[in-house]
């Protein structure tokens, strides 16, 4: 059974950028989203948590469990936003506070959601910090976003995403500022938190290399629609889409041959 269900949405800002999106994501599943700049993937998961631009207009279903999220009131969104929802950003920097300790950002995301104390909350962090692979866990708390490591920091905003047990996790492009080495061990993580967890995770990303090594289905938008979905195993064998097939050929050592990605 699905935990979040895309219908139909729709987003304009402007003018129409994503036409009838549909999605279901399930618990333990990461539902990949690809496509390239432009696309609409990235509109698609901000529409979930109501973080699109002002002058956006919204149309379709988004429902978590059931609740409709679209049109909620900010107050609404605020009691599902990281409680429920969590969202992990391409750039972990942008995400962490620099000016915060990484026990403030840690700290006060519990407080304000589990209501837990000082204690507990502290402890908490470090139970986190240590589940992401930070070292030296306590140690880390004391100190800044700017005195880890890019993929340190990514798994810190990974630790913060996950800090109140929501059941959604959106992932936005998570990997592409991490060179390859680091890029491996993130997406295991992100494999094992799924599983862990039973997060129902949707993957946004350009790259279907990333995809390959995480995701359970996989859906291919262009120009804000999806012209493909399937679970892994079939979208890779058998892409019946040219815009997918072409996608494929641009991997490293990809093996089609040109007439397999020509346009039909």
């Amino acid at each position: 059974m699905s935990v979040l269900s895309i219908r139909d949405l729709t987003i304009e800002i402007g003018r129409p950028l994503v036409h009838g999106v549909s999605l279901e994501l399930e618990a333990g599943r990461v539902q990949g989203l690809a496509g390239e700049s432009g696309s609409g993937k990235t509109l698609t998961s901000l529409a979930v948590l109501g973080l699109l631009p002002r002058q956006a207009r919204t149309g379709g279903s988004v429902t978590l469990e059931g609740q409709e999220l679209l049109g909620m009131t900010r107050r609404q969104l605020n009691r599902v936003r990281g409680s429920r929802i969590a969202m992990v950003f391409q750039d972990p920097s942008a995400s962490l506070h620099p000016q915060l300790t990484i026990e403030q950002q840690l700290t006060d995301h519990v407080r304000t959601h589990l209501g837990l104390d000082r204690r507990a909350a502290r402890t908490r962090a470090i139970e986190l910090l240590e589940r992401v692979q930070v070292p030296r866990a306590e140690e880390s708390l004391g100190r800044y976003p700017h005195q880890f490591s890019g993929g340190q920091r990514q798994r810190i905003a990974i630790a913060c995403a996950l800090a109140c047990d929501p059941d959604v996790l959106l992932a936005d492009e998570p990997t592409t500022a991490l060179d390859v080495t680091v890029q491996a061990g993130i997406l295991g993580l992100l494999r094992d938190l799924t599983v862990e967890r039973q997060l129902a995770v949707l993957l946004v990303t350009h790259d279907l290399g990333v995809m390959s090594a995480i995701a359970d289905d996989i859906a291919v938008m262009r120009d804000g629609r999806i012209v493909e979905a399937a679970d892994r195993a079939t979208l890779f064998a058998h892409p019946s889409d040219p815009y997918t097939r072409r996608l494929l050929a641009a991997l490293p050592g990809a093996a089609l041959r040109e007439e397999d990605v020509a346009d039909e």
